[in-house]
């Protein structure tokens, strides 16, 4: 196959900033662009990928995430645009892979970054955990609309907004167990206009804290308006007030910019003096070699000239005690032989009734006339 590359028309959002932003990367939208199948009338169903990068870069903004499950599911770029970021256009180059004939796909997403509303649109923060989703069935609008219904109904505020999304496994998260279609969770931080409602203000009690800290589920009240769908984890719920932080900024005095007195710069000489390392020397090898050589000439002396040959021994060693060492060599190298000379056929209790091969009856070695009285059952191993 011939490998191309279609541009597609460049397209241009708006999305808000600290507001979630999602947008996704349609499948059927790029199958347009890449040859039906061969056979007519089939349907095309090609796996594609997709690959998203900054322009000029190798990679995507910072705040700005990319997901695809499988090449048969279409892709999803989220995140939530800075405020660093607003009136600055983002180019995203998106390039989408036919994995079956190798051709490519390519437009640009022109994210245009608009500044909020008022000046503090979202002071009051809470994010959920919630533990029976993954990130690309949270982004979907119905279910992510679904959630802020109930957060909504629990919170009751005049505003409500989805700040960001973010997957489990992005936060430490393990990768979950192919059982019972088990999910890897993720995190929803929203925000509103008003106060915490008292519902979420339970987890901050002493016995929900106390069960959260012996692995127990704390008891809330407001937890049947979400268990119907989604499956909270209130022990890791956070609440942030942006109203009561305190500002860390501290003005910085500037001085005169002179350096303290600290005396008049004394260089060192030009002309450095001569030492005699001689002394040095001896310290660090001829004394060290010194003691290693006296230390072998006595260890010589004993091994060599303190040595006591046979000879000495044996002059020093009783007569009676000699003739007995050699009487008892000379019968134990008499034993040795004979028992080397022996030759006694194995009992009949130790050779096989039958051939290993062919299964026949092995008839005995020995005839009927053969006295086997004097023959021992096991004979000594040599």
């Amino acid at each position: 196959y011939t490998i191309l590359s279609k541009v597609h028309s460049d397209r241009n959002v708006y999305p808000s900033a600290g507001v979630l932003f999602v947008h996704v990367l349609e499948r059927e939208y790029f199958k347009g662009e890449f040859p039906p199948y061969p056979k007519p009338g089939e349907i095309s169903n090609d796996p594609i990928t997709f690959n998203t990068n900054l322009m000029g870069y190798p990679d995507r903004p910072g705040w700005l995430r990319y997901i695809q499950r499988t090449p048969y599911s279409d892709g999803v770029l989220y995140g939530s645009p800075t405020v660093e970021n607003v009136g600055k256009p983002t180019v995203i180059e998106i390039t989408a892979y036919n994995r079956r004939t190798f051709e490519t796909a390519r437009h640009n997403l022109i994210i245009n970054i608009m500044s909020a509303e008022v000046d503090f649109p979202l002071p009051y923060q809470a994010e959920f955990f919630i533990r029976n989703m993954n990130v690309e069935e949270m982004l979907a609008s119905e279910v992510l609309g679904d959630f802020l219904g109930a957060v909504k109904n629990v919170w009751q505020p005049e505003r409500l907004n989805a700040i960001n999304i973010t997957s489990a496994l992005d936060r430490g998260g393990r990768v979950p167990l192919p059982i019972n279609d088990m999910k890897e969770g993720v995190y929803v931080m929203v925000g509103a206009d008003v106060p915490f409602s008292s519902c979420l203000r339970e987890v901050e009690n002493p016995q929900n804290q106390l069960r959260c800290s012996q692995e127990m589920e704390p008891v809330i009240t407001c937890d049947k308006k979400f268990r119907t769908q989604f499956h909270i984890d209130w022990c890791k719920i956070s609440l942030v007030d942006n109203t009561k932080q305190v500002s860390t900024f501290q003005e910085v005095i500037r001085g005169e910019g002179i350096l303290p007195d600290g005396g008049e710069y004394k260089p060192p000489s030009d002309t450095l003096k001569s030492r005699d390392y001689y002394s040095d020397f001896l310290i660090t090898l001829a004394v060290p070699s010194a003691i290693a050589l006296v230390l072998f000439l006595i260890l010589a002396y004993i091994m060599c000239c303190r040595r006591e040959g046979v000879e000495k021994r044996n002059m020093q060693t009783p007569d009676i005690q000699l003739v007995h060492h050699s009487a008892i060599q000379k019968s134990t190298k008499e034993l040795r032989d004979m028992s080397k000379n022996r030759e006694i056929a194995w009992p009949l209790s130790t050779l096989p009734v039958f051939h290993p091969v062919t299964g026949e009856i092995v008839p005995p070695l020995h005839t009927d006339s053969y006295d086997n009285t004097s023959m021992p059952l096991m004979q000594t191993q040599q």
